[in-house]
């Protein structure tokens, strides 16, 4: 079903030294992938360097950190100007496994569905894989808290492990969302306002000192950012607000 797909992978990356090798193996090892962009939000390790000796890496640097938001900004830029049909952004520190590449590339070039989430909650995989409590009962107060407020039925909404169709990333205007990590909530909630069905499947996760995670002040500050959005896209639904953020370019 995407076998006639250009299949791109982009690696939003900050100090991933630790864990890139591991990523990309796995990549490479589901011999669909056509191409891997890996943007380096100026790491302060080896990052780059390393991505240097992979085959089939294109590495884009930020001369200074753009932050999570800004790396993905680049990251689905840089995949549309190379001709991605469908593009998968996973984060290259190991916690998500790209074997399940290939899946998420299946539903995309179906043609069903145009955004695919890699959900940590199915399955009850975020404990078993080692999520702190704290983070996992945010996690599913923010998401019922979106889900009632947008009106949709997520499993989760801060997953790093998504793929998007061609189609989709021309429409979103992600351009408009925040540089910081509530840009993930924002590019969900634009896909919810232009009415496309968000798939999800069920996600094995890895919690260890290499995996990237935001502290507790960076969390709360992404909590309120998630809700913000959440009560902005309820308000220009009911016409209290123009819909900016959520309306594509003309």
């Amino acid at each position: 079903m995407y076998k006639d797909k250009k299949v791109i992978v982009v690696l939003p990356a900050y100090n991933a030294e630790k864990t890139l090798i591991q990523t990309y193996n796995e990549i490479c090892g589901q011999e669909i992938v056509d191409e891997i962009i890996l943007v380096d939000d100026a790491s302060q390790d080896d990052t780059v360097a390393l991505a240097r000796t992979l085959v089939n890496v294109r590495i884009i640097q930020h001369d200074k950190n753009m932050g999570y938001g800004g790396n993905q900004k680049t990251c689905y830029r840089t995949a549309l100007e190379f001709g991605a049909d469908i593009v998968i952004m996973v984060h290259p520190d190991y916690q998500y496994t790209p074997k399940l590449i290939s899946a998420i590339a299946a539903l995309i070039g179906s043609g069903v569905y145009h955004c695919v989430l890699a959900s940590r909650i199915l399955g009850g995989y975020a404990r078993m894989g080692g999520m702190p409590a704290w983070k996992y009962v945010a996690n599913r107060f923010l998401t019922a808290y979106a889900n009632l407020v947008m009106g949709a039925k997520l499993s989760e909404y801060h997953t790093g492990y998504r793929a998007f169709s061609r189609e989709l990333l021309l429409k979103i205007p992600f351009e408009r969302n925040s540089n910081d990590f509530v840009f993930d909530s924002q590019m969900l909630s634009q896909i919810l306002w232009l009415q496309y069905t968000i798939a999800e499947i069920s996600c094995p996760t890895k919690y260890f000192k290499e995996a990237s995670s935001i502290n507790f002040c960076r969390s709360v500050k992404y909590g309120f950012g998630c809700m913000a959005t959440a009560n902005l896209f309820w308000l220009a639904k009911h016409g209290l607000i123009a819909p900016t953020l959520f309306v594509p370019p003309k």
